[in-house]
């Protein structure tokens, strides 16, 4: 396959559908991201001075992130490929990576290499591109809809700027539309479609920030409304809405908002209500979610809002992930249903979340105190000579197991981190800890006897 054809002019394939044929190809075109195209902005000083970065782009669906990447590469006059983490695996990494690095040496051209849905890419994938990026051999754009300090791997993320795309607001998407509207070379202006603002408005509703659903939505709803006898196509509302009809199962599949919908799973899930629960969980599966990434995130409430309440939710959380991974669609939906609602009726705590807080905290204020003596191993003569493990207590010498020892840093003796919350198996556990302080009051105040 031949990655780097000869250059060619842009042109515009006339069956390819709307939101495709008005793609901008210059930043005087593109709409939206004022924060980083405006002049003096980051972006733009990168495209205008001409210095290429190895970039993510992280925002929702249609605000840009494909585009951006086709004009910084003709800005630059950089040859450009495209590759996207669904279709795409280590083997056409490799190759585009090499053939990029050929066409380095042999021309000296940089090439951008634009990988779409980044974060669909595992560990060994995000690493490949490592070593390239450091010697220049292609200019990475990724571009995600996810949170790229979860998604994309740490070396990568610390070889790349991560630029934040905001959803494109209702001016935006109304002079998109009304471009779409008239122009005849790539757009509709040869139907002599028009549109009130009210039709606008309703496209701009729907689409809820998303330039592509709402060019592909007046798309549709042209090509649905016949000419009058003057040859216009007026559009309505009655229009659009039989647009939608059509095309909001698609929608739903590929552009369906996720921040909002995850974060009104966790939030009733949190809240202890099963059946609202169940609802977002089922409204992302509906809407085609990855159910790996909602498998994911119910492990994450099972530590974050569970926790020791009820150990067991952490183990059946990783059950139906290997469940749904096992079975698949569609029974495998019917694991996550079930710890789905498992979640939201399990006593709460997010006890060691909070407590994974503080001692990162402390961590942070105090740095790397040294282990104390007493709990150091002693494997060698010179380390007992230095007093490794001198006076170390062997726990099960003592009744209960109890010993009234320090385990921490002298400089954070004492400190506390872990609060039960009394809630669920944490009561036990609560009850378990003021015994051992108890116990271990008792054993000082009798000089640390047995």
């Amino acid at each position: 396959m031949e990655l780097f054809p000869p250059e060619k002019t842009v042109s515009y394939d006339a069956m390819a559908p709307l939101a495709d044929r008005m793609r901008p190809v210059t930043i005087d075109e593109f709409m939206g991201q004022e924060h980083l195209l405006d002049k003096g902005k980051l972006l733009r000083k990168i495209i205008d001075g001409d210095e290429l970065h190895s970039l993510i782009f992280w925002g929702p669906p249609g605000t840009g992130k494909t585009t951006l990447a086709h004009i910084i590469a003709e800005a630059t006059k950089a040859h450009f490929i495209a590759i996207s983490a669904v279709v795409s695996g280590i083997k056409e990494v490799k190759q585009v990576i090499q053939e990029a690095s050929e066409l380095k040496k042999r021309m000296g051209k940089r090439t951008v290499l634009f990988v779409d849905e980044i974060h669909r890419f595992n560990k060994a994938q995000q690493d490949a591109f490592l070593p390239h990026i450091e010697k220049g051999d292609v200019i990475l754009l990724g571009a995600t809809t996810e949170n790229p300090s979860f998604e994309v791997i740490s070396p990568l993320l610390s070889r790349t700027k991560v630029l934040v795309l905001q959803p494109l607001t209702e001016t935006h998407l109304i002079v998109i539309l009304q471009r779409a509207l008239s122009d005849a070379k790539k757009g509709l202006g040869k139907l002599n479609a028009q549109a009130s603002h009210e039709v606008l408005q309703h496209i701009i509703d729907y689409c809820q920030g998303d330039a592509r659903v709402a060019l592909n939505t007046l798309e549709m709803a042209v090509m649905m409304t016949p000419p009058d006898g003057n040859n216009a196509r007026m559009l309505t509302v009655s229009a659009v809405e039989e647009a939608l009809q059509k095309k909001v199962l698609l929608y739903d599949k590929s552009g369906e908002e996720h921040y909002n919908i995850i974060s009104a799973l966790h939030k009733s899930l949190r809240g202890s209500d099963p059946d609202a629960s169940l609802y977002w969980l089922t409204r992302m599966l509906e809407a085609g979610e990855d159910p790996l990434y909602i498998a994911r995130r119910l492990i994450r409430f099972a530590s974050e809002d569970v926790g020791n309440a009820d150990p067991q939710a952490l183990l059946l959380a990783i059950a139906a992930k290997d469940a749904f991974h096992f079975i698949g669609h569609p029974e495998g939906e019917l694991a996550l249903a079930q710890i789905t609602l498992y979640l939201a009726t399990a006593p709460k705590s997010n006890a060691v979340y909070t407590a994974y807080g503080r001692a990162k905290k402390e961590i942070m204020q105090t740095g790397s105190l040294p282990v104390p003596l007493h709990i150091r191993n002693a494997p060698t003569a010179l380390m007992k000579e230095l007093d490794y493990g001198k006076g170390y207590q062997y726990a099960h010498n003592y009744q209960d197991a109890i010993v009234d020892q320090e385990f921490l840093p002298d400089k954070i003796a004492g400190a506390k981190f872990y609060i039960p919350s009394g809630q669920g198996l944490e009561k036990i556990i609560k009850e378990r800890m003021e015994y051992r302080e108890n116990k271990r009051k008792e054993i000082k105040s009798k000089g640390g006897k047995k």
